[in-house]
């Protein structure tokens, strides 16, 4: 698992955001769970070391084959994929 940066905040199971930094949506999904007031987890992957990177986009492609971004991972058990409002707030909010 990537190194990831933690955001606290009320816990609702282990939420994990995988984003790129310059996707407008993945700021999107960040925001929205930053003002759901959430503790989560969240990793820039474009950031990553180039073997830490392709690691992390193969756990992603286990939820989302596409490989897009946001990839949103919610108890390791569900996955909501590109910013989704209603979605994120019915699993999270």
């Amino acid at each position: 698992m990537a190194s990831t940066t933690r955001v606290e905040g009320k816990e609702k199971g282990t939420i994990i955001l995988y984003a790129l930094s310059t996707c407008v949506w993945c700021k999107k999904a960040k925001r929205l769970l930053d003002e759901l007031g959430v503790a989560y987890e969240y990793v820039y992957v474009d950031l990553l070391p180039r073997e830490e990177n392709t690691a992390v986009k193969n756990e992603i492609r286990r939820w989302n084959p596409q490989g897009s971004f946001p990839t949103l991972v919610i108890d390791n058990d569900r996955c909501i994929v590109g910013f989704d409002e209603d979605k994120i707030m019915k699993e999270i909010g």
